[in-house]
C-alpha cells in the first residue's frame, strides 16, 4: 500500500500540527514498515529527518511558479503530482484536502483536529474563520473517511457541520515515543543547566494565547504568593498575552517566578525545536499545569502522563477524555481551585504518587501500537 500525506506541517511546524504529523508518520513506520509513505511538501527541513526512513520519499513543487507560490501548490498544483505518484490513499493531516483531488481515482482521508474557531469566533479574524470553515466543510464532504482526534471533535463536526457520524472515526493520538524513556540523572542535570531550570517548578507547555489561559496560572500563583514559592517554567511563545502575564506578575513583584524557555539562546538549538530535550524537562517538574479553555485533544497531558508527571488541567472539552481520573481538574476560570491544586502538589506527597501511578496506567491506553492500528484500520476500510 502506498499512502500519501500533506507533509508541510511535519517539515515546517514546530508545535501542534507539526508534532501530530511527525509523531503519526514515525509511529506508522515503526509498526508498518512494509508500507510506502510519500510526503508532499513545499520544502524539507531538519525538523523531520526523512533520510532515516528507507520507505519514505518526498515530492516537492517542480516548476518555478509553484516553487514561488507554495501555498497555491498545496491547494491546487499538488493534485497533478498526487495523480502521478501511484497512491492508494491520500491523507490530509491538517484539516484540509487539495482542490480537485476528488476527481482522482484514489481514496482520501482527512484528520480534523478541532473546531475551536466556531466555538470561540472572537479569537479569530473573520477571514481566518471563513477559510477554516470552508476548508474543513469541503474536506469532510469529499473525503472517503474522516478522522477526529477526540470525541469532542467528532461531536463538533456533527453539531456544527452535520457530518455523518458513520463517516467519522475517532483515533486518539499517541505522543512522541521519546516521552516513554526514563531519563538518566546525568542527562537531566545537563538539561537543567542548559535551560537554567530551577530546583523545583511547575510546567506549562503551550503557545501563549488567550485560549491557552496562562494568565489563570499566574493569578493562582499570586493567590499563593506568600504560601507557595514555586516558579513556573513555560515552553511556548506568544505576543499580546505573553506581555499581559509578564506585566501582571511584575505588578505583584513576582516576575522572577516565570521562566520563558523560548527566550533562551538554547531554544534555538535542534534539541529544543525537535522537543528532544523536553522529556528531561518534564521529568524534573512537580506537575504539568494545563489550563486551556478548550482543546481538540491536549497532547501535553499525554506527554506528561508518559513522563510520570502528574497533571492539573481544565475540566472542559477533550481534556477529561485524555486524562480521565489521572488528573486534578478545575474550571478554567476558577483560579482559587487551581491555587488549591498547586498547593496540594507541594504538601500532599500521597496525592502526587497516586496521580503518577494513575497517569502511567492511563497513558497506556494511548500507546503507539494502538494508535498505529487505529489509523491502519481506517485505511484498510477503504480498500
Amino acid at each position: 500500500m502506498i499512502i500519501g500525506y500533506d507533509g508541510k506541517r511535519a517539515f515546517q511546524n514546530k508545535t501542534g500540527l507539526g508534532n501530530y504529523s511527525r509523531s503519526l508518520l514515525s509511529i506508522l513506520n515503526r509498526y508498518f514498515p512494509a508500507l510506502q509513505y510519500t510526503l508532499f511538501a513545499p520544502k524539507k527541513t531538519n525538523l523531520f529527518d526523512i533520510n532515516s526512513y528507507i520507505n519514505f520519499r518526498t515530492i516537492q513543487p517542480q516548476n518555478f511558479f509553484y516553487k514561488k507560490l507554495p501555498a497555491l501548490w498545496r491547494r491546487i498544483g499538488i493534485v497533478k503530482q498526487i495523480d502521478l505518484a501511484n497512491l492508494d490513499i491520500y491523507h490530509g493531516l491538517s484539516n484540509e484536502l487539495p482542490r480537485g483531488i476528488e476527481k482522482l481515482n484514489i481514496k482520501t482521508v482527512v484528520t480534523i483536529h478541532d473546531l475551536i474557531f466556531e466555538r470561540f469566533p472572537k479569537t479569530y479574524h473573520f477571514d481566518e474563520r471563513y477559510t477554516h470553515r470552508w476548508k474543513i466543510k469541503r474536506a469532510c464532504k469529499i473525503a472517503d473517511a474522516v478522522i477526529a482526534i477526540s470525541e469532542q471533535t467528532k461531536n463538533d463536526l456533527i453539531d456544527f457541520y452535520k457530518v455523518s457520524p458513520q463517516k467519522i472515526t475517532v483515533c486518539y493520538q499517541s505522543c512522541n515515543p521519546i516521552f516513554e524513556k526514563k531519563i538518566s540523572e546525568i542527562e537531566k542535570n545537563n538539561v537543567k543547566k542548559k535551560y537554567q531550570l530551577p530546583d523545583q517548578f511547575f510546567l506549562f507547555v503551550s503557545s501563549i494565547t488567550a485560549r491557552k489561559n496562562l494568565i489563570a496560572v499566574c493569578r493562582a500563583m499570586i493567590i499563593l504568593k506568600d504560601i507557595v514559592n514555586i516558579p513556573l517554567v513555560i515552553i511556548g511563545d506568544g505576543k499580546i498575552e505573553k506581555d499581559e502575564v509578564k506585566q501582571l506578575m511584575k505588578e505583584n513583584g513576582m516576575e522572577q517566578r516565570l521562566f520563558f524557555l523560548n527566550e533562551l539562546a538554547a531554544a534555538k538549538e535542534e534539541c529544543f525545536t525537535t522537543a528532544a530535550d523536553f522529556p528531561a524537562i518534564y521529568q524534573q517538574a512537580l506537575a504539568l499545569v494545563y489550563p486551556s479553555i478548550f482543546e481538540g485533544f491536549g497532547l501535553p497531558i499525554l506527554e506528561a502522563m508518559w513522563s510520570e508527571l502528574p497533571v492539573i488541567c481544565s475540566s472542559v472539552s477533550s481534556m477529561p477524555e485524555v486524562a480521565e481520573d489521572a488528573a486534578l481538574y478545575f474550571s478554567p476560570h476558577d483560579t482559587i481551585q487551581l491555587a488549591q491544586h498547586l498547593q496540594a502538589f507541594v504538601s500532599d506527597e500521597k496525592l502526587v504518587t497516586i496521580l503518577k501511578e494513575k497517569g502511567q496506567m492511563q497513558a497506556k491506553k494511548f500507546s503507539t501500537e494502538n494508535y498505529a492500528n487505529q489509523i491502519i484500520k481506517v485505511y484498510k476500510s477503504l480498500k
